[in-house]
C-alpha cells in the first residue's frame, strides 16, 4: 500500500469509521457517570483538582494548560462543572454518530473528538481514570485515525485522499507496542505467568467477570496451561509477524484480532479488545477488504484506481488539502518516531512499567495488562444500618448491591461489554488496599449516608430506597470463590460462594464524617427525607 495507492480508499472509510464506534461508549459512559465521579458534587470534584493544579503551577499560565489540557480550563468551571462535562459528552456523541451515519469523516470532526475526550480524561484523576490502558489508547489511536481522513472533505470515497503509509506504520507499531507491552510485563511480572499456572486464576479474579468467566475457570489444569502458553506466542512472538511483509503481516493480524475475540467472550474488559481490534484493519489492504463491499462499492474503487491511474499519466491538478495531508502525515511519522524512544527504553528496561505515557498529550505511550494475576478474589461490601450502636450484635445490616461487581452470590454475573461501570473497576482495586488510599470511597460512603441521588444512581440497589437513610454505614471484606458446576450450590443457583475476611471501613455516621468533609473540601450532602 502505497502513498499514492488508489485503491486504498474503501480501507480508509473502515478503517476510520470503526473509531467512532469506542468514541460512542466512551463520551455514553462519561454522559452517565462523569457528573457522579467527577462533578462539583462527585466522589472526587474535578473543579478541587483543577484548584489544586493551578494553586500548585502558580495559576493558569501555559505550563498549568500544559500538563492538564483540558478546554474546562477556558469556562467557568467553578460554577458550572456540571453543565460542561454533560455538554462535552454529548457534542462528543454527536459527532461520532455523524461519523457513523455518513460512513466519512475529515480533519476537524476527528481532532474534535480527540480534544473532546483528552479534555475528559485529563480532570478524571489517576484514581478514578488512570487505572487502564484504554483510556491512552483511544486518545492515540483518535489521533492517528486524523490522519487517515481528508482535511475537510467528507465524502465516503474521497478522490484525493490516498491512504497514507506512515499512518498504516503508525498503526502497526500501536498495536506492536500494546501487544509486546503486555507479553513482557508478564513474563517479567507474576511468576504465575513463567510456570503456566496464571490461567487457573484469572477467570475467577479478573476485575468484572461475565458468566462465561465461571465455565472458562472451571476447564481442566492443562488446557489453562495450554492457553498461558497461547498467551505468550501472542504477546511476545506474534507482534513481529504485524511489521513484515503482507503474507506475515495478514496472519499476524488474524492471530491479534482472534484473541481479542477470546478476551471479548471471556470477561467484561470495556472496550478496551473491541478498541485493540482497530489497529489490527492497519494489516489489511483492499484486497483482503474485498469481501466486505457490495459490487457498486467494488466498482466505484476500480473506477477511482483507473482515474488515478491516468491523472498519475498527465499532469497533476493542484490539491490544497492532499498537500496538507502529506505535509503534516510526514511530520507525525517524525513525531511519533522521536515520542517513541522512551517508549522503547521502557520496553527494554527490566523495571517496565505499563500504561505510562510520557507526554501530557498522549500521543505514543507505554500498554500492559495483568502483570500480576491475583490468586484470590476480595471484595468490599457496603452495608447500613438503623441501629443507634453499630458494634451491637443485635445490629442489623443490610448490603448494598453495585451494577456489576459481585455482591449477591446467587447474582449471574453481569454481561456488558464494551460498556463498562467505573465504580465497579475501582472497586476491584479497593480490594487490594486499605480505604486511607481511596478517599472517594469514604465519600461514596458518607453520599450512601444521605441517600444521595447522584451516588445511588452509580448503584443497581439501594436497601434504603424510599425510606429513611441509614445511622451508619461500614464496608466488610469477604473472599469470593467460583461455585463448582454440578454442585449443590450450583443447583440451588449461586454463583458465587464468600467467606467473611474482616472489617474493611469502620461504621461510619453523618456526625464523625463532619472532619473527613473539611479536611477534603466536599461539601457535605444534603440528606434525602422520605
Amino acid at each position: 500500500m502505497s502513498e499514492h495507492a488508489g485503491g486504498t480508499q474503501s480501507a480508509v472509510r473502515k478503517r476510520t469509521t470503526a473509531k467512532p464506534f469506542e468514541d460512542i461508549v466512551a463520551f455514553l459512559v462519561a454522559l452517565h457517570q462523569n457528573k457522579q465521579l467527577i462533578g462539583p458534587n462527585g466522589l472526587l470534584p474535578a473543579n478541587l483538582f483543577l484548584d489544586s493544579i493551578k494553586k500548585r503551577m502558580g495559576g493558569l499560565n501555559f505550563n498549568t494548560i500544559f500538563n492538564v489540557p483540558t478546554i474546562i480550563w477556558m469556562f467557568d468551571y467553578e460554577h458550572n462543572l456540571s453543565t460542561l462535562l454533560d455538554r462535552i459528552a454529548l457534542t462528543g456523541l454527536a459527532l461520532s454518530g455523524l461519523v457513523i451515519v455518513l460512513g466519512a469523516a475529515n480533519w476537524f470532526i476527528m481532532l474534535t473528538l480527540w480534544v473532546l475526550y483528552h479534555s475528559l480524561v485529563n480532570v478524571g484523576q489517576r484514581c478514578l481514570f488512570g487505572f487502564a490502558g484504554w483510556e491512552s489508547q483511544l486518545l492515540e489511536t483518535g489521533f492517528l485515525a486524523t490522519f487517515l481522513c481528508p482535511v475537510w472533505s467528507l465524502r465516503q470515497m474521497p478522490r484525493k485522499t490516498p491512504t497514507s503509509f506512515i499512518i498504516i506504520m503508525g498503526y502497526r507499531w500501536l498495536i506492536f507496542r500494546i501487544m509486546l507491552g503486555a507479553g513482557l510485563i508478564k513474563i517479567r511480572g507474576d511468576k504465575c505467568w513463567r510456570d503456566l499456572t496464571c490461567m487457573n486464576y484469572h477467570y475467577e479474579t479478573q476485575p468484572v467477570p461475565n458468566p462465561m468467566s465461571t465455565y472458562m475457570h472451571q476447564a481442566p489444569e492443562a488446557w489453562h496451561k495450554f492457553e498461558t502458553l497461547s498467551n505468550h506466542f501472542i504477546e511476545l512472538v506474534a507482534p513481529f509477524l504485524l511489521l513484515m511483509p503482507r503474507p506475515f503481516c495478514l496472519l499476524g493480524g488474524a492471530f491479534q484480532i482472534l484473541f481479542q475475540v477470546v478476551l471479548i467472550i471471556s470477561g467484561n474488559l470495556s472496550f478496551l479488545n473491541w478498541l485493540t481490534i482497530l489497529p489490527n484493519l492497519a494489516c489489511y489492504d483492499d484486497a483482503s477488504y474485498s469481501w466486505m463491499f457490495s459490487k457498486r462499492v467494488l466498482k466505484q474503487v476500480a473506477e477511482l484506481q483507473k482515474s488515478n491511474m491516468n491523472n498519475s499519466t498527465s499532469a497533476p491538478s493542484i490539491d490544497i488539502g492532499m498537500y496538507i495531508r502529506r505535509v503534516f502525515n510526514i511530520g507525525v511519522g517524525l513525531l511519533v518516531a522521536y515520542l517513541s524512544i522512551p517508549v522503547v527504553q521502557n520496553l527494554l528496561s527490566s523495571r517496565q512499567a505499563m500504561n505510562t505515557s510520557f507526554d501530557p498529550l498522549r500521543l505514543v505511550n507505554t500498554y500492559g495488562a495483568f502483570g500480576s494475576v491475583t490468586k484470590k478474589r476480595t471484595e468490599v461490601i457496603f452495608q447500613g444500618t438503623y441501629s443507634n450502636d453499630p458494634y451491637s450484635p443485635n445490629a442489623v445490616w443490610e448490603e448494598y448491591e453495585f451494577k456489576c461487581k459481585p455482591g449477591n452470590v446467587m447474582r449471574r454475573p453481569c454481561l456488558i461489554s464494551p460498556y463498562h461501570y467505573r465504580l465497579d473497576w475501582l472497586m476491584w482495586f479497593a480490594a487490594f488496599q486499605s480505604f486511607n488510599q481511596n478517599p472517594w470511597l469514604v465519600h461514596l460512603a458518607i453520599k450512601l449516608l444521605a441517600n444521595d441521588e447522584d451516588a445511588v444512581s452509580l448503584i443497581a440497589y439501594n436497601p434504603f430506597a424510599g425510606k429513611q437513610p441509614p445511622k451508619f454505614i461500614r464496608a466488610e471484606h469477604y473472599k469470593y470463590r467460583y461455585t463448582k458446576l454440578g454442585t449443590n450450590e450450583t443447583v440451588g443457583g449461586a454463583w458465587w460462594k464468600r467467606k467473611y475476611i474482616k472489617n474493611y471501613l469502620p461504621p461510619l455516621s453523618m456526625q464523625s464524617a463532619k472532619p473527613i468533609l473539611e479536611q477534603m473540601g466536599w461539601k457535605k450532602p444534603k440528606i434525602k427525607q422520605n
